[in-house]
């Protein structure tokens, strides 16, 4: 009899979209299923398989995470991906479902192609491709195709050139969807949610669903279990790479981490990656910190002018409680400036 071959949901969005909020539920709910997961860290740091091994959920242990720290995963799929996903297919205890999350840089066609190899398609589907996408970024102006429309909603800021490889990639992200989910709901009214959802489709294929989302809280049983055999329907999915041998360009983005010794108050962190945050270029902040008296991690998450922050798990005996934080933005951008505010 022939082995069922393991689902692959393949998560995929731009940086800050709400990812890892939506694997978080996911584990959590993920009513006995095993799940494994492939973490694409943009940068130096592991934070979110960090975060998200700090769920302590049963159904995915800290061994079920796996992180893929060599650089933007479609473009070290020989090298890397798939090595590390027959590891994972090698083992005795094989999960229930595998769930990758991209780096925000990730193109997903080159991935999914990957499970066209022999050494994972007959063990391996990709059960669905899900963008997720920032809802108050879309409805701002951000990677709109029009770019009339986005002179007129944003003129000062130049990420809205059409010709802007961030507009590729979301483009890439959304026409390989089987499902979009917009997330931040809560931050928009009924009106702007359903603008910001007649912007979107406009760039999907028919059928695609889109799933209005607060902190990644949906049915797991709306996004898993779709058997939509991605890799064997990729000509239906159109890429800005296509015939180009999927080469893209990173070089748009620098990373670096900042060390954070520990503070007495979490508002000296807090105040000093939402100054961060401010500067020209800054993308994203994601990382940890240590409060005195605290024995729980600060983790904090920030992008554009939003910050969150919690303490998710304590501080283990063989850690050192040191802070880290990533910092990524575009090239260029002021690193000294963003040292200096965390030195201060």
């Amino acid at each position: 009899m022939a082995l069922k071959k393991i689902p692959v949901t393949v998560i995929t969005g731009f940086l800050g979209a709400g990812k890892t909020s939506l694997i978080r539920h996911l584990i959590s709910n993920a009513q006995g299923k095993k799940m494994a997961l492939l973490i694409n860290e943009f940068g130096d740091l592991g934070v979110d398989g960090e975060i998200l091994a700090g769920c302590g959920d049963e159904t995915c242990t800290e061994d079920d995470i796996v992180e893929l720290t060599n650089g933007c995963i479609c473009c070290t799929v020989a090298d890397d991906f798939l090595p590390t996903l027959e590891q994972l297919l090698d083992r005795d205890e094989k999960p229930d479902h595998i769930v990758i999350e991209t780096s925000g840089l990730a193109l997903p066609k080159p991935l999914v192609k990957a499970f066209q190899w022999p050494e994972v398609k007959s063990r391996t589907t990709v059960d669905s491709v899900v963008a997720v996408v920032d809802g108050p970024a879309v409805h701002n102006g951000m990677f709109a195709d029009d770019p009339d429309a986005v002179q007129a909603q944003r003129e000062a800021d130049e990420m809205l050139d059409h010709d802007s490889p961030l507009a590729e990639v979301f483009e890439d992200q959304l026409s390989c969807a089987d499902i979009v989910v917009v997330s931040k709901a809560d931050l928009m009214d009924d009106t702007t949610l359903d603008a910001v959802q007649k912007t979107i489709s406009s760039e999907l294929r028919n059928g695609v669903q889109i799933l209005p989302a607060e902190n990644g809280a949906l049915d797991p049983t709306l996004l898993l279990g779709l058997d939509a055999m991605v890799e064997d329907d990729l000509d239906s999915r159109p890429s800005h790479h296509d015939g180009a041998g999927e080469e893209h360009d990173h070089d748009d983005f620098e990373s670096f981490v900042v060390g954070i010794p520990p503070v007495t108050d979490p508002a000296t962190i807090t105040e000093s990656a939402s100054r961060a945050l401010a500067v020209e270029g800054v993308l994203r902040i994601k990382g940890f910190a240590a409060i005195d008296g605290k024995e729980a991690r600060l983790a904090l998450q920030g992008v554009g002018s939003r910050l969150e922050h919690y303490f998710d798990r304590p501080w283990r005996s063989d850690e050192t409680r040191q802070g880290k934080l990533v910092v990524i933005g575009l090239t260029g951008f002021d690193r000294h400036n963003v040292e200096q505010i965390f030195a201060d």
